[in-house]
């Protein structure tokens, strides 16, 4: 019985062994980073579209609407966005380029773990707009509910979290950069 035993854990070693030597410091961060575009990017991409005039010229002009969507208590509260103080005015110009510009870097893989944490922030700050000015309930674990906002949150963080712990790993821009610097 233990040979048997024995035999499984080499096997085990072996082929585990294998698979962790071909992936090592490429695939997590590769694949956090594909399953966040092909998950995210589009539905940030159209969320942060909302939030900006229409046409090219249109992405430096923020609509009245991104006021409505990131603050609407304050707006609501102010009458007016263009009532709003300076810091509501700078968290709206910041939270619409912010949906633009994250996503891109760590898709790509451009400061990777600081657009990752950035990402993270953002979504944080976007939980706490749905729960508290949106009415959408958080939720709870453990309740065979998984489609409620904190379940899908996590989901959504996981990805984000492992590039920002780990990196964006070696296929990224962050790699080609380090390369040149070391070399110059």
């Amino acid at each position: 019985m233990i040979a048997i035993i024995d035999g499984l854990k080499r096997l085990h070693d072996a082929v585990f062994g294998i698979v962790e030597r071909l992936t090592d410091g490429w695939f997590f961060g590769l694949l956090c980073r594909l399953v966040f575009a092909a998950t995210l990017y589009t539905y940030y991409l159209n969320s942060a579209k909302t939030k900006v005039g229409d046409g090219i010229l249109g992405f430096f002009r923020i609509s009245t609407g991104a006021y409505y969507q990131i603050v609407p208590d304050a707006v609501a509260t102010a009458n007016s966005p263009a009532a709003l103080g300076l810091s509501y005015k700078l968290m709206v110009i910041a939270g619409t380029y912010a949906e633009f510009i994250l996503p891109i870097l760590v898709i790509l893989g451009l400061f990777g773990r600081i657009g990752a944490v950035g990402m993270l922030a953002f979504l944080f700050v976007q939980t706490y707009v749905d729960v508290t000015a949106h009415d959408v309930p958080l939720g709870s674990f453990f309740n065979g509910k998984p489609t409620e906002l904190l379940d899908t949150r996590v989901f959504w963080a996981l990805p984000l979290v492992y590039v920002a712990i780990r990196g964006p790993g070696r296929i990224s821009i962050d790699r080609l950069l380090s390369r040149w610097w070391a070399r110059r």
